[in-house]
């Protein structure tokens, strides 16, 4: 069977048919009237509202064109396009529910406002520091251990007496009844509990929930980054006119002016005044010195340029521009007179030519540098000095220009302009060179200047702004204040945003002349533009924009004159404000002159020289473009202005044959305008058909009425071929008339036209473009925001009136028929011909709702539609052809196929949203709102939205492998779609609509071989459609579930014979409350759908849906932690309506036990398994799922009495589970939580006495874990994860964003897009700061983190604390199921092992005492190991530091030990728990307070004291002895305290506790496992193995008492073999408890299972300390115990194991190195009862005499002082009197393992050599005269021998030396010992394989080498060269001779290797060293053969005195002093 049948099987659980909602509404009212309850039945009466909120407008008044002038013929379309922008619309959207209610941090934060700080014993404990200076204190009071003997008690006691008692806890010895003090005990548990548990709960981490739509930005003007330029100041060198100046941008690279020009005048008023006649007064509009620019495409490439012109003068520029190069400010004195001149001819100049100017210089600021340099430096504002040669940069680094610092920049230098090279081409070459570090323009001369001019950031709303138009922008308090120009963009490439505003700009740039060939004199030429709306002169219009100090509007404007030059460039921008209506007759005038410089007679100043003319209309669309125009030497005859110059008109002159001379570039920016010919042709069309007029002209084409339809067919299709750019800017417009030719066929020639289909698949291509082309335009979910905002705010269904604008509303002001408007429109307030409009929307919306009283004859209602006149025909009543939108978009659509069916899938939402928002107006105008929801909508409508659904899911299903993307989208466009009708429609239909949706996929399930991408799609699909935002209500929260109509028996009624009170109707219903069953399902459909979901792709058995656990699990998260933070739900009761949607979770998640992450592993407890098999739970038979749903898994029908085993039928048996991961197990189980929290404890207890053991087992295991999960992690981890996360700074970036700038909507819109290609400032400036922020929120972070994770921790164990006494309540009701108690037990005493709070703690407690209270036996007879646990974890608690922990942890404490000794029990068991839990607590505990628990045993006398029941029983006595032994151990404690940082110390003194325990093993086993534990943290392995060896011999001494197996070792001699200590552990029979009296060895590890774990244990230690022989000791114990059991799985591990380990004894063979010893005595008084004592310390293997000597002398230093310490440096012995008494001496020797020769036989191998040492040596040179080194007769040498009282490995690291034997070697047998090494050497090195050249070479050259040919040699002259008189000594001279010939030969084979080693290069030095063999052998061959004849024959007795002996000696010394050769070098180890 393959695993995916049982999900088929599955797939069957969606198909219940749901309840028709609005039939059991009516059906099933409910009771009460009102209150909170009420609010759940239905959806509120205001669900949907119409919200109409007028279009913000940026100025204070709005664009309205001015019709001044021709207007009356102009072209009608455009007229309309204009009514489109004029008015201030109303924007206009419809609000659904958003549904899903984001918990945003923002939210989370918010609710978790005033949360209590919870008090945690973690955070509490004294900070490092003053911990860590009483811990010095106590070091440097105390060495000793033994200051006190153990067992003082009359000290102990009077300690005890006189210390103080915590506070005791009131009526705590009264005997209360069990209810009162459970009622007690809820009252106090239930107050001040936080009311939202997932406030304290994050969210989990998603990348942006799939339900969130964002709500899209209202539509708005665009602006690229902005940047404020303020011009300060222009000074020249000398002043003696005015200059003007403009500023623009230029991109180089894209060769394009990216800004319009922006004019400003510097000048001072007296340089104005030389300009008085020639210019009118200024407008304040153009007197601004500041400017914004807008950058869409900030680059590398963009420039300032600042262009200088002068008033016009005889001369070139160069002439000009000289006085301003030569004249220096400095000289003006000396030059006073030629400055003078120079001031009266400018002042000349400017009276004749004050209106013509002149080029003169220009200069350039690379903008990017400026920015980058600004925004590295870290002052306020920074100034910039600017020369010619400016280096720039170039790349394509990103740009930011809205984050850098302000900075002022000085311009010094300017370019002369060349008036050859004015054009644009030749700027752009400038700008490029500049670029280049070798610029030609730096060789040019500068005319230097100072311009300053600040450059900054642009404020988000500047004051005293104006646009281009010259409009105020808002915040204008004050007109009369110079103002700050907006200047307008030319972007540099397109950018993609519909027109909001009205906008209508032509720039003119004349930019070339050509009159070569002209006759006559024409030279100094300029040209005068206007714009004419006739051909009379006096036709001019003032819409000329204006430049700097002049007036705002003029006539005219003349381009600069560039002196005697015949055919000049010019560089001009002409702005003109376009009329917005235009006629054949508005075009423009180019007036050429040529301007007289001198004043001659009769010169008129400007003489005309030509003309010519651009019209601005050609077939009704503006004509723009580069243009080459001939240039007429006449005026233009009449009628001139409709035809183009390039007509050859009869009669005129021409300039060079009617070439093109002038070249001149015209660009408009309008909003009017398309500049698209097939958009033009479109709108004119649909225009014409509007207004009825034919025929229409378009292009050269007349359209006549007949050939109308053809036409319009063909230019609808044409639209795809439009540019993309026009069609997003009239997106708007287009699609408003898309939808009205859809909603109002048009009437052409008397026949309806339905070009329906033609629209929608226009719209559907036009969508898709916009899809395609602008991808980072997208949300999460592709919607395009141009598209959303479309819909949201423009689309107006309701109101597609004839004009069409955004859609007015008088759709619904019901009119007669016989009503006959003369041109069939209905109201609208955007056509001025129509009387009787309202004057504004408000009006209008009155006038409708006013309306809609009058008589219905005629309405929506009664027809299904307005009636209103199709167009171009009179209206007749029966005329009836206006369509609802939502209708035919529906029909359309579902008839649709091929390509335009594809293009409206992709984009699906698009027309889902059209279609919801056209239902909606259809309501609200049709006043159906209030109408039934089954009434509201025509039946083939429903049908049409059937049919749709089914397809759009069928293509779900049958293309998700395919198209994926697509898929995706149309699966979330469908959910929302369906989401947003359940707002709508009948709801009943739309649950019919989604059960079909899962229909199709289950159907499709069946046949996939891996069905989780589409399981996956309709998690989302689901998830959209519970976001919805009355979820609640949708579920019939307030149903009580009937009984289905088929009685079949509940599952649990099979358990209910045992419960006391469920009859068996009752229990069907509680069953089915908490089982999928079908009545669930059907009547909570949705909430049965989630959960049935989850129970799918939970269950183990569906693998391939592993990697959907995460996403079904956040669906479940976030819809109650939606229900949590809902105001409408929080009062309880309603909460607990809601929580009972989910009571099937609980079941859900009961079955995932064992895949959920095992959140114990990280506790030091003995947690489940991490990996638990699948027969370990289903063997228990626990299944929450409802019989029927079993029965139709199992595909039958006949109902079973009997729960099924598993509902899993087809499990396979053994697999293990995938676990979860720990984030989504935490998701599930805080989910569980809030149902247990919020759910009816009634009902929860009622199907708690339903439900078998092992499924309240499984509960409890279930709370087991939540304790774990949710426990507190303290503020330390809280810093530490702080400190890591800038690893994650993505991700905190992301949260910090959503943070701050929200992420509802268009906010967080902002800043996804603000990744892309646009920037957002607050985004981009909020970032730069984001490091400095976070630094100073981080300590307030933390803070904030440990508070909520606090507060979850203690509301969490809060919850499970309820649960556990629902539990306990249900098992005094029903009686039969106390085993489970022991569970509840469980939980309790891991709760109180976490990290609690003091809060949660004295609840805990208090429920504590009631369990002890209501079931004693409970503890003290079945669950022994629970209180021994018990004992551990009052104790722990009795030393917290917070008075209220101790207070209820030594009452429980006390009741504990009362219970125990009125039960009946003598009280020992109690007593060695308690004690045996101080002992492991003293052991382990780190941050351990003996203080603390020295009060709380003070307050546990004090309650024996003052119960007065007991008083005459022996009780106080014995808890006073008990307490008394604990002080005891407390002493103990606090001297391990002192010595916590010294190792070998602290394990001492635990050694000598664990010693005082040898009578009572419990406790000397626990210390035994504390010390094992220490070695273990300092990687001891090796100890750590040997104390666990110690406590298994321990362990098995009294198991063997206890009783007789064979396969049992016998005791500790069975352990021998792994370490010769162990028989200390043996019990003598006489002092020893014997095993089987109450209390002792009750422990866990006194039975075979706890012997069979410490031996695994002590094998796994050995194994990692590299001593795998003992290893194999150790199963040798271990393999006769699994065999005995039959134990075939352990056997194969430990076999394995075993060939692991010899494996690695092979393959480490010469590589394994275990310890280091040294030798340390300690000498002085500093050092207490250390004095004088020498130890063996065993250090880590290469550990150098040095390291040693460093870590003892800084240990002791930083005890004593530094400079009292001080470290013996030789090994000789100490003379304790030359000792200075006020220092500490340590004396440190190396020594090493030490074996007698019968011993190494034995000890063959490394390991042997190394294990079961208990003797070293070490060596000391010395002479009889006291120096340590002497000449070679007189150097004598000391072994020294060390035996230490326990073999090394022990379980310590120091041992002390028992013995101590000295040999003392004489000089010759100090010479054999060093020969006997030397020839070792040889042959080690002449034997080794592979050979090593080296190592022989330096060897032989000791031997033999010239140097050291004395060495040998000598040590031969001196003993050998004679023979000694002393015959004891004959021996020793025989012995050094046999040594020196085996020298000599082993030097001769060294020789032999070394030469077949050696290469050519090397072959002289092996003939040396022969050389050098030669010499040595000669010199030596005497010496080694001279026999001692004695040693050759019977050697006769003498007997021989000592001082005879000693007299020879000195005799042969004197001889041998007399030999010896003074050159000779003392040769010696």
């Amino acid at each position: 069977i393959s695993p995916w049948d049982s999900l088929r099987g599955k797939s069957r659980l969606f198909s219940v048919d749901p309840v028709d909602l609005e039939d059991y509404l009516i059906t099933h009212p409910l009771a009460m009237e009102s209150g909170p309850l009420r609010d759940l039945l239905e959806f509120p009466p205001d669900d949907i509202e119409v919200v109409y909120s007028p279009r913000e407008c940026r100025t204070l008044v709005s664009a309205v064109p001015e019709e001044r002038y021709g207007a009356e013929n102009g072209r009608p379309d455009l007229q309309t396009r204009v009514s489109f922008h004029v008015e201030v619309d109303p924007i206009e959207y419809h609000k659904l529910g958003t549904g899903f209610n984001p918990n945003t941090l923002d939210k989370q934060k918010e609710r978790q406002k005033g949360l209590p700080k919870q008090i945690f014993e973690s955070d509490e404990a004294p900070d490092g520091n003053s911990y860590q200076d009483e811990q010095d204190d106590l070091k440097r009071r105390s060495m000793s251990i033994d200051d006190t003997p153990r067992g003082s008690w009359a000290c102990s006691i009077f300690d005890l007496k006189n210390s103080l008692p915590d506070a005791l806890l009131p009526n705590l010895l009264d005997r209360t009844p069990n209810e009162e003090i459970d009622h007690q005990n809820d009252d106090q548990r239930k107050s001040n509990r936080h009311k939202e548990l997932f406030a304290l709960h994050p969210a989990p981490d998603e990348e942006e929930p799939i339900e969130r739509l964002c709500v899209p930005e209202v539509p708005k003007e665009h602006f690229g980054q902005r940047l404020l330029v303020k011009c300060l100041s222009l000074k020249f060198e000398i002043e003696i006119e005015p200059i003007f100046a403009s500023l623009a941008l230029y991109d180089v690279k894209e060769k394009k002016k990216i800004s319009e020009n922006f004019y400003f005048d510097l000048n001072s008023e007296q340089m104005k005044g030389m300009l008085r006649p020639h210019v009118p007064p200024a407008a304040i509009t153009t007197l601004a010195r500041s400017a914004i620019f807008s950058i869409t495409y900030p680059s590398q490439d963009v420039f300032l340029v600042i262009k200088l012109e002068k008033v016009l003068q005889q001369g070139d520029i160069g002439e000009c521009a000289e006085p301003y190069m030569i004249f220096k400010e400095a000289d003006a004195a000396k030059n006073k007179e030629k400055l003078e001149k120079l001031k009266s001819q400018a002042e000349q100049f400017c009276q004749r030519l004050g209106k013509y100017r002149m080029p003169f210089a220009w200069t350039a600021i690379h903008l990017m540098n400026i920015v980058s340099s600004a925004g590295s430096l870290e002052r306020d504002s920074t100034e910039v000095e600017i020369g010619t040669g400016e280096r720039t940069t170039s790349g394509d680094e990103t740009c930011n220009l809205t984050s850098f610092r302000p900075a002022t920049l000085t311009v010094t230098n300017f370019f002369k302009q060349e008036g050859d090279r004015l054009s644009d081409e030749d700027l752009y070459k400038f700008l490029a060179d500049m670029r280049r570090p070798s610029s030609v323009l730096r060789r040019l001369r500068p005319i230097t200047a100072q311009l300053k001019i600040d450059i900054s950031p642009a404020p988000e709303n500047p004051h005293y702004c104006l646009t281009p138009e010259l409009l105020q922008v808002k915040l204008y308090p004050d007109s009369r204040v110079r103002p700050t120009r907006e200047i307008l963009e030319f972007p540099a490439r397109d950018v993609y945003i519909p027109n909001t505003t009205y906008r209508n700009l032509l720039y003119v740039y004349p930019q070339s002349l050509n009159f070569a060939n002209r006759q006559g004199s024409a030279r100094n030429i300029t040209v005068k533009v206007q714009f004419m709306y006739g051909e009379d002169p006096s036709n001019a219009m003032p819409v000329i924009f204006g430049k700097s100090s002049c007036p705002e509007f003029s006539k005219e404007a003349y381009t600069a004159v560039v002196y005697h030059n015949r055919s000049p460039d010019f560089h001009e921008e002409i702005k003109i404000k376009l009329p917005a209506t235009l006629t054949d007759h508005h075009h423009l005038l180019f007036t050429f002159y040529h301007v007289s410089c001198q004043q001659k007679q009769n010169t008129p100043l400007e003489t005309p020289v030509g003309y010519t003319w651009i019209p601005m209309l050609q077939n009704g669309r503006l004509k723009t473009g580069q243009f080459c125009l001939p240039v007429s030497l006449e005026k233009p005859p009449q009628a001139y202005s409709v035809l183009s110059p390039e007509v050859p008109l009869p009669g005129m002159k021409w300039v060079d044959n009617h070439k093109g001379v002038f070249n001149v570039e015209v660009v408009a920016v309008s909003s009017i305008h398309t500049q698209d010919p097939y958009l033009d042709k479109f709108f004119a069309l649909v225009h014409a058909l509007d207004e009825h007029m034919f025929p229409v002209r378009i292009g050269d084409m007349r359209i006549m009425e007949n050939n109308l339809e053809n036409e319009l067919k063909s230019s609808i299709s044409a639209l795809n071929s439009s540019q993309l750019e026009p069609v997003v800017r009239f997106l708007h417009l287009l699609l408003d008339k898309l939808i009205l030719l859809v909603v109002r066929p048009p009437v052409i020639a008397g026949q309806i036209v339905n070009l329906g289909q033609a629209s929608f698949e226009a719209m559907a291509s036009i969508i898709n473009r916009l899809h395609k082309n602008l991808e980072g335009n997208q949300d999460q979910h592709g919607r395009n925001n141009l598209l959303t905002s479309y819909i949201y705010y423009v689309f107006r269904p309701g109101g597609l009136g004839g004009s069409v604008h955004y859609a007015t509303m008088a759709r619904s002001a019901v009119r007669p028929a016989s009503l006959n408007l003369n041109r069939s429109r209905s109201l609208s307030n955007s056509n001025p011909d129509i009387s009787g409009t309202p004057t504004s929307p408000d009006d209008e919306v009155r006038s409708i709702i006013g309306s809609k009283g009058l008589d219905r004859s005629n309405s929506w209602v009664n027809t299904g539609g307005p009636k209103a006149a199709p167009w171009g025909s009179n209206p007749s009543p029966s005329a009836e052809s206006t369509q609802l939108f939502h209708e035919e978009l529906a029909l359309q659509w579902v008839v649709c196929s091929g390509s335009v069916r594809e293009a409206a899938l992709q984009q699906a939402w698009f027309f889902f949203e059209l279609m919801v928002k056209s239902m909606v107006h259809h309501l609200y105008f049709a006043d159906k709102l209030d109408a039934p929801r089954k009434n509201r909508f025509p039946e083939r409508f429903m049908d049409d939205i059937a049919a749709l659904v089914s397809t759009i899911a069928n293509d779900i299903v049958s293309r998700f492998q395919k198209d994926t993307e697509m898929i995706e989208r149309l699966n979330i466009s469908l959910a929302f779609f369906l989401n947003d009708l359940l707002s709508i429609m009948d709801r009943g239909f739309v649950f019919s609509l989604i059960k079909a949706c899962y229909k199709q996929v289950s159907s499709k399930l069946y046949s996939l071989p891996n069905p989780s991408i589409l399981v996956s799609l309709r998690l989302d699909f689901l998830r959209i459609i519970c976001s919805h935002e009355h979820y609640v209500t949708l579920n019939l929260p307030c149903s009580l579930l009937t009984p289905p109509a088929s009685p079949s028996p509940s599952v649990s009624s099979a358990t209910s014979q045992s419960s006391g009170f469920s009859t068996n109707v009752q229990d069907q219903k509680i069953a089915n409350m908490f089982e999928l069953s079908v009545p669930f399902r059907q009547q909570h459909y949705l909430a049965g759908l989630v959960l049935t979901e989850l129970a799918v792709i939970l269950d183990p058995d569906a693998e391939g849906l592993f990697g959907l656990h995460k996403k079904v699990i956040n669906m479940v998260h976030n819809l109650q932690s939606s229900h949590d933070s809902d105001p409408r739900y929080s009062d309880p009761q309603v909460k607990a309506r809601v929580a009972m949607l989910y009571l099937p979770l609980i079941g859900v998640i009961m079955e995932t036990v064992p895949q959920l992450y095992d959140f114990t592993e990280t506790h030091n407890q003995r947690g489940r398994p991490s990996c638990v098999t699948i027969d370990d739970y289903e063997s228990e038979g626990g299944s929450m799922i409802s019989q029927t749903v079993a029965m139709a898994i199992a595909g039958t029908s006949v109902p079973q009495l009997t729960r099924p085993s598993s509902f899993l039928l087809t499990s396979t048996t053994g697999r293990q589970h995938s676990t979860f991961s720990a984030e989504s197990s935490r998701s599930l189980l805080i989910c569980l939580l809030w149902v247990l929290r919020n759910a009816d404890e009634s009902v929860l207890q009622k199907w708690f006495t339903d439900l078998s053991v092992l499924q309240l087992n499984r509960l409890l295991d279930l709370l087991y874990l939540c304790v774990s999960c949710f426990e507190y992690k303290g503020k330390k981890v809280f810093e530490r994860m702080n400190s890591l996360t800038f690893k994650k700074s993505k991700d905190m970036r992301a949260k910090l964003e959503e943070a701050i700038l929200g992420s509802i909507g268009a906010r967080q819109e902002m800043v996804r897009r603000s990744r892309g290609a646009f920037g957002s400032q607050e985004n981009l400036r909020w970032r730069k700061d984001m490091t400095h922020w976070r630094q100073n929120t981080e300590k307030a972070e933390i803070e904030h983190e440990a508070l909520i994770d606090g507060n979850l921790a203690t509301e969490a164990n809060l919850i499970i604390l309820d649960t556990l006494e629902i539990v306990v309540q249900t098992v005094s009701v029903t009686e039969s199921k106390e085993s489970i108690l022991g569970g509840v037990l469980k939980v309790l005493l891991h709760s109180m092992a976490c990290n609690q709070s003091a809060l949660y703690l004295q609840h805990c407690f208090a429920t504590q005492r009631a369990l002890v209270s209501k079931f004693p036996e409970l503890l003290f007879e079945e669950e022994t190991e629970q209180c021994a646990d018990l004992c551990l974890r009052l104790l722990r608690h009795c030393s917290s530091s917070i008075s209220t922990i101790r207070s209820h942890a030594s009452a429980s404490l006390y009741l504990l030990m009362r219970q125990n000794f009125e039960i009946g029990n003598n009280f020992a068991r109690v007593k060695m728990q308690v004690t045996m839990s101080l002992s492991s607590l003293v052991g382990t505990s780190q941050n351990f307070n003996e203080e603390f628990l020295r009060r709380s045993l003070k307050t546990i006398l004090t309650y024996a004291e003052e119960d007065l029941e007991l008083r005459e029983t022996t009780f106080p006595d014995q808890v006073q002895d008990l307490v008394f032994n604990l002080h005891m151990i407390l002493s103990d404690t606090v001297k391990m305290k002192e010595h916590q940082e010294d190792p070998e110390m602290l394990i001492d003194l635990m050694y000598r506790i664990a010693k005082g325990y040898q009578t009572s093993p419990d406790l000397r086993l626990t210390w035994l496992q504390n010390m094992a534990g220490k070695h273990s943290e300092r990687s001891n392995h090796a100890e750590s193995a040997q104390c666990l060896v110690h406590s298994a011999a321990l362990v098995a001494e009294y198991l063997s008492m206890l009783e007789d197996r064979k396969y049992l070792p016998v005791g500790c001699v069975t352990f021998q073999n792994i370490s010769s200590n162990v028989l200390e552990e043996s019990a003598v029979s006489d002092d020893v408890v014997s095993p089987d009296e109450e209390g002792i060895c009750s422990g866990k590890y006194f039975t075979e299972a706890g012997l069979v774990g410490l031996l695994e244990q002590a094998a796994a230690s050995f194994s990692m300390a590299g001593m795998y022989e003992a290893v194999n000791e150790v199963y040798k114990v271990l393999i006769p115990i699994h065999e005995a059991n039959r134990d075939a799985k352990k056997l194969s591990t430990i076999h394995g194991k075993l060939q692991e380990a010899f494996s690695k004894i092979v393959h480490q063979d010469g590589k394994r190195m275990f310890g280091t010893y040294f030798r340390v005595g300690f000498y002085g008084t500093k050092f207490g009862d250390l004095d004088e004592q020498e130890f063996v310390y065993k250090e880590p293997a290469i550990t150098k005499l040095a390291e040693i000597s460093h870590r003892l002398e800084g240990f002791y230093g930083e005890r004593f002082g530094e400079d009292v310490v001080e470290v013996i440096k030789d090994s000789n012995p100490v003379d304790k009197c030359k000792l200075d008494p006020n220092k500490a001496y340590i004396q440190i020797t190396y020594v090493e393992p030490y074996f007698d020769t019968y011993e190494m036989k034995d000890r063959i191998t490394y390991f042997d050599k190394n294990y079961n040492l208990r003797r070293f040596m070490y060596c000391t040179p010395f002479t009889l005269d006291g120096r340590a080194h002497g000449e070679l007769h007189e150097q004598f040498k000391r072994k020294t021998i060390l035996t230490t009282s326990h073999a090394f490995p022990y379980i310590k690291t120091r041992i002390n030396v028992s013995h101590k034997e000295e040999i003392i070697l004489t000089p010759i047998e100090v010479a054999i010992e060093d020969m006997q090494k030397k020839t070792q050497e040889l042959a080690f090195a002449t034997h080794q394989d592979p050979a090593d050249p080296k190592m022989l070479q330096m060897v032989l050259q000791g031997s033999v080498g010239t140097t050291v040919n004395q060495g040998p040699l000598e040590v031969a002259q001196v003993f050998l060269s004679e023979i000694p008189n002393d015959p004891k000594l004959f021996r020793h001279h025989n012995k050094l001779r046999l040594c020196f010939k085996d020298f000599t030969k082993r030097c001769e084979d060294a020789l032999r290797k070394n030469k077949s080693l050696i290469g050519p290069d090397q072959k002289e030095y092996q003939r040396e060293l022969e050389r050098n063999y030669h010499r040595l052998k000669e010199a030596l061959q005497p010496l080694i053969n001279r026999k001692i004849p004695q040693l050759y024959k019977a050697v006769l007795p003498v007997a021989c005195h000592r001082w005879m002996l000693i007299l020879l000696y000195f005799n042969l010394a004197r001889v041998m002093f007399k030999n010896k050769n003074s050159v000779g070098m003392i040769w010696h180890k």
